[in-house]
């Protein structure tokens, strides 16, 4: 077991260095391009520039751990797809995904073996250790994209009003698209990025349909499934869009609407719980607590 051991850490720290080479290796030719090129930006000096290297390097390091990991053309596909739903579309965020479900087990087998968890009974804490540790960025990477969507599904219906206001002014669709994705881009960062790729794959040539369809599977929020469908059902019949938008953007804010109604009247049946199990025994203690204490006392004078 001991000897197990030793070869994992020395083949985590082969691992290690050959990132940390690769990573020094790529600073010193950025440094001799800076030298030779100087109007090449350089990146941030001082506290803020140490703790991007610092990150650069992680990151290189993690991409190592990608080679360990079986190549499967379904689960990339998928992990890709997911990554992009969180909004990670650089190809390196790939490699960095794969690479930390080998990173991420190694470390915590280290943490384990450095605490001295594992002296009882290892076979369970080192299993524990891989295990959570293979799940973890899938975890994560789930509650990055249902924190998307929410954000998504939260910014529509401000996005629908500005798109109304510019078809209305007389600009078309993809125009109003435009607009509502620059003038919205710091209040609703993440639905005005998707607007911009929609742009983007259209002046590239796609069509308009394929383009707003690729929306939806991007993100995979019903409400903008249910937008991008009636865009599509509008372009065409040829109805107007700019009252296509209104009374959907009318019906988005009814389904709100209505799902905080709904979740105010849950509130009655969640308080059953606490009132019974801490106001309650509270309430007979105050009010039974004296009665008690006295006829204690009764029965003690009476024997």
């Amino acid at each position: 077991m001991g000897v197990a051991i030793f070869a994992f850490i020395v083949f985590f720290l082969l691992i290690a260095s050959a990132g940390l080479i690769l990573f020094y290796r790529e600073a010193m030719l950025q440094r001799i391009a800076a030298v030779t090129s100087p109007r090449v930006k350089s990146g941030p000096r001082g506290l803020g520039g140490t703790i991007h290297q610092t990150g650069l390097s992680l990151t290189t390091i993690v991409e190592q751990f990608e080679r360990v990991m079986p190549k499967n053309e379904r689960d990339i596909s998928s992990s890709r797809q997911k990554l992009i739903r969180a909004g990670y579309r650089n190809e390196s965020t790939l490699k960095v995904f794969q690479g930390s479900k080998v990173f991420v087990p190694v470390v915590l087998c280290i943490v384990v073996l450095v605490t001295g968890l594992g002296r009882n009974s290892p076979f369970l804490f080192y299993a524990m250790a891989v295990g959570i540790g293979y799940l973890a960025p899938d975890i994560w990477l789930r509650r990055q994209i249902s924190q998307r969507q929410k954000k998504i599904r939260r910014a529509l219906p401000d996005v629908l009003d500005l798109l109304v206001i510019c078809v209305e002014a007389g600009l078309s669709l993809d125009q109003a698209v435009i607009r509502t994705s620059q003038e919205l881009r710091v209040a609703q960062p993440e639905l005005c990025d998707e607007l911009g790729v929609v742009v983007l794959e259209q002046a590239a040539g796609r069509p308009r349909t394929d383009a707003w369809k690729s929306l939806a599977d991007r993100t995979d929020v019903d409400s903008i499934r249910n937008l991008v469908s009636i865009l599509v059902q509008a372009e065409k019949f040829g109805t107007s869009v700019g009252r296509t938008l209104r009374i959907h953007s009318d019906t988005l804010r009814t389904e709100r609407r209505q799902k905080v109604e709904e979740q105010a009247a849950k509130t009655t049946v969640k308080l059953v719980f606490p009132l019974v199990l801490f106001i309650f025994p509270s309430i007979f203690v105050v009010t039974l607590g004296p009665a008690m204490i006295k006829m204690s006392e009764f029965f003690k004078n009476f024997h």
